[in-house]
């Protein structure tokens, strides 16, 4: 017979084995359990991060407006057509403000029917939203027409650009050139050319065509007297030479091309005889804008503003010039030279030259840089 006691004791023992099992495998389930903790914490540490860096290249995190007053002062254009999103942008991309979405919010709180108008406006950078919608709707309480006009351009493409500005038709301006002395101009005035002041206008709604040409010829009348041409003969004379400077030349060279054409028209002159020989003069008299022409059309007689054929000046300005060109022909740059040619249409690279034979060389490598561009781009 067996005794039980052995037999107990085998049965405690077992117990206690089992109970230490369990306990060991608790401790590797929470050493799991930590190992996941820690991996998730990483994780997310390294998603909030990519959050963060997330928000801060999408520029989230940037401030939704600025604090006034603002920063160093800035121009800012709003160029015709553009509407108020286009505005917005171009105000965030400056850093003026600091969201479009703002902008946009005070200015459709201030607007009250207004709209921003083109041009060019005063503000500063990192300024309040709110600050920058009154500033440019300030000179939106009565609306105006608007119109850009180029230097160089003719007159016929001054009216087209008038008349898309304003809506009148291109037949009332050009009625009114019909009677150039009517307008002020001096009777070897054939039209308007030359007498319509570049720049950018803003006329109120009720402008009549008079009213606008008006002002653009007193612009011009006005910038020759400020160089101290009153006399309206001579007044002729300047924006006759200028509208050529402002035809054959880049800003910089408008003083040498105009010494270079003064030295022509003198009357001792023997390289050129008198001859301004101008290009641009030639094309004008033919209605057209190219940078050649033939020998036939330097030899026509027929054309008065072809002065290869023609001593002197042309009929008349071929241009409306700006106000530089205006100031180089009023005050010629004192130089020897006869001869000039733009050698690089890119960069408006010109040479000058006393002398025929030097202006031949200079000539060539016009030529020889018009070879190496596509077909057109020197015609």
């Amino acid at each position: 017979m067996r005794r039980s006691a052995p037999a107990g004791h085998s049965r405690r023992s077992a117990g206690a084995v089992k109970n230490k099992k369990l306990t060991a495998r608790q401790r590797r389930r929470r050493r799991r359990n930590l190992i996941m903790l820690s991996v998730l914490g990483v994780f997310a540490a390294g998603l909030v991060g990519m959050v963060l860096t997330l928000q801060n290249l999408l520029g989230m995190n940037e401030p939704k407006d600025f604090a006034g007053p603002g920063g160093a002062e800035v121009t800012f254009t709003v160029e015709q057509g553009a509407g108020p999103i286009a505005i917005a942008s171009d105000l965030t991309e400056r850093e003026i403000v600091a969201s479009s979405e703002v902008f946009l919010e005070e200015l459709a709180s201030l607007a009250q029917g207004r709209e921003v108008q083109p041009g060019t406006y005063t503000l500063r950078l990192e300024m309040p939203a709110r600050d920058a919608a009154e500033v440019l709707l300030a000179d939106a309480g009565s609306k105006v027409a608007y119109a850009a006009v180029n230097r160089t351009l003719r007159q016929h493409e001054i009216f087209e650009a008038l008349s898309k500005g304003t809506q009148i038709p291109v037949s009332e301006f050009e009625k009114l050139a019909q009677d150039p002395q009517a307008l002020g101009l001096p009777p070897q005035a054939r039209n308007l050319e030359g007498y319509l002041f570049p720049g950018e206008y803003r006329f109120p709604l009720d402008a009549t065509a008079e009213d606008i040409l008006k002002e653009m010829v007193g612009n011009t009348l006005e910038r020759l007297e400020a160089d101290g041409i009153t006399d309206p003969d001579e007044q002729f004379r300047v924006l006759t030479i200028a509208s050529i400077v402002e035809a054959e030349a880049g800003e910089a060279d408008y003083a040498t091309v105009a010494g270079a054409i003064m030295n022509r028209l003198k009357p001792d002159n023997t390289e050129t005889s008198g001859l301004i020989q101008s290009d641009a003069t030639v094309t004008y008299g033919l209605n057209r804008k190219s940078y050649d022409i033939t020998p036939e059309e330097k030899a026509d007689k027929s054309n008065p503003y072809n002065t290869y054929a023609h001593p002197g000046l042309p009929a008349g300005p071929i241009n409306s010039p700006g106000g530089p060109a205006i100031d180089a022909a009023a005050n010629p740059k004192d130089v020897p030279y006869y001869y000039w040619v733009t050698v690089n249409l890119d960069t408006g690279e010109t040479k000058f030259s006393e002398t025929l034979a030097e202006h031949n060389s200079y000539t060539r490598e016009y030529l020889d840089w018009c070879a190496k561009q596509e077909d057109g781009r020197c015609s």
